[in-house]
């Protein structure tokens, strides 16, 4: 329950202060005395302090409760504090609000006034508790994998990636196909490359062939090699891609673009580890761990019969769903970061992102991904004045710049509109803890405003 230590030697004020919180089902703790109060907040889960200016007779100057702030900021420095005084020592109020007091009241209060200070700052502690877990479990997750895993300079920070890899990790020692999936540029073959250097065969090749930048009749030749004179051109015997990868892995990107003959070869060295090569009746024996991507709706082309439903199971034994970069919004400030520090030392020229631009990368949609990530930020680099990337240097749609605008204005405000609770709720089918985390909010705080607009808290969004 949210706890708020009153500290007041008036017996009245902590008596009044403790009906009227209790009404808002806010639980006080009561101190007649600075020594009382920090002897409680030692035996007590306090969430915020009220406390008094003056706790000695016919005392106006304010000392004591600057001598109780300073002793609650040295014991506990992240603790919000209203300030209760008279308009003598008003002044004394100010200044310990700069040093760090959440809020000062004079009295006699305003009990509206105060119970709004009271339950923002409450929500605010709330929130930023609720966020520090997050992190602190995001980072412990984060270390653990870098800890036990070959991660290179991969850089990611958001849940959807941690879980991803996570995943890829506790499958590549095992020698079953992996099929990745995902939107262009999303960097399906970073987790290719991550997955054979995890794997029992890392000390073996990787071989990567594109199946969507060769023309269909030599897909073939490039996966199992050609005899000479198996088509014309080929003036000499070549090994293909199976033959390269022996002992390693092979790593099939786009695999939906492989043609229906190549499908039923690939399936059966899948299945045996067999192969010819073209013009060959020599039967070839291979050890490769296949691991393939695409970003095609493999399921759909099996139905329309472009994709052999077989093969579509012998390749999809682990799938791997890599999300788009849009659905990673905690990944982008730190890839946008290790972009510009990489192009610094290429070039010799540090480049840094104004806020600006950190909320006009936030805001855009990034439909090209990590890819188009990097190349507005090349050009940015380029443009950009005083070693400062602005937000029309990046040259993203306009209305990606209005967007974020609307961030940065979203992120002043204290209160989320109806709208905004509900638009979260609706984004996240839901499911009050992800809402709660989109509006910067702890689930018991999203739920007050639930209540507060009127929204139903089980099943109603």
């Amino acid at each position: 329950m949210r706890t708020v230590l009153i500290i007041d030697d008036n017996p009245g004020v902590r008596e009044a202060l403790a009906l009227l919180l209790s009404l808002h089902d806010i639980r006080a703790l009561c101190a007649a005395d600075p020594e009382e109060g920090l002897a409680l907040l030692g035996r007590e889960s306090v969430d915020l302090v009220i406390q008094d200016m003056n706790f000695s007779a016919d005392t106006t100057s304010g000392d004591e409760g600057r001598a109780l702030f300073q002793q609650l900021r040295q014991r506990h420095p992240d603790l919000p504090v209203i300030l209760l005084t008279a308009w003598t020592q008003l002044e004394q109020a100010v200044a310990l609000v700069k040093a760090g007091a959440a809020d000062y009241l004079a009295k006699p209060w305003d009990d509206l006034k105060l119970l709004a200070s009271v339950e923002n700052l409450l929500e605010l502690a709330e929130s930023n508790e609720a966020l520090s877990q997050t992190r602190r479990h995001r980072r412990q997750r984060i270390e653990a994998l870098r800890a036990r895993h070959v991660l290179g300079d991969l850089v990611f920070a958001s849940d959807a990636m941690i879980a991803t890899l996570e995943m890829a990790c506790q499958v590549a020692r095992a020698p079953l196909p992996v099929l990745i999936t995902g939107p262009n540029g999303s960097g399906k073959e970073r987790i290719a490359q991550l997955l054979h250097a995890n794997s029992a065969v890392a000390a073996g090749p990787l071989v990567a062939l594109n199946c969507g930048a060769l023309p269909a009749d030599l897909i073939e030749a490039e996966l199992f090699g050609a005899d000479s004179g198996a088509f014309t051109g080929a003036g000499k015997a070549r090994e293909g891609r199976f033959e390269a990868a022996d002992g390693g892995t092979l790593f099939l990107d786009e695999i939906g673009n492989l043609p229906l003959a190549g499908q039923m070869k690939l399936l059966r060295v899948l299945e045996t580890g067999q192969f010819e090569r073209l013009g060959s009746t020599r039967t070839r024996s291979t050890r490769v761990r296949v691991i393939s991507a695409t970003n095609a709706d493999l399921p759909a082309m099996v139905a329309a019969g472009a994709f052999r439903e077989d093969l579509y199971y012998r390749l999809n034994v682990i799938e791997l769903r890599l999300a788009p970069l849009a659905e990673r919004r905690d990944d982008i400030l730190p890839l946008a970061e290790a972009t510009l520090d990489s192009q610094a030392r290429q070039t010799g020229q540090p480049v840094r992102l104004s806020d600006a631009a950190r909320a006009a990368l936030l805001a855009h949609a990034w439909p090209g991904n990590v890819r188009e990530l990097r190349n507005a930020l090349a050009r940015a680099a380029l443009l950009c004045r005083d070693g400062v990337i602005q937000a029309a240097d990046l040259a993203l749609p306009a209305a990606s710049a209005v967007a974020a605008q609307a961030l940065m204005a979203h992120r002043n405000l204290d209160e989320p509109s109806r709208e905004a609770v509900l638009s979260a709720l609706q984004s996240a089918q839901g499911i009050v803890a992800r809402a709660a985390q989109q509006l910067g909010l702890s689930r018991q705080a999203l739920y007050r405003r639930m209540d507060r607009y009127g929204l139903p808290r089980e099943g109603g969004v």
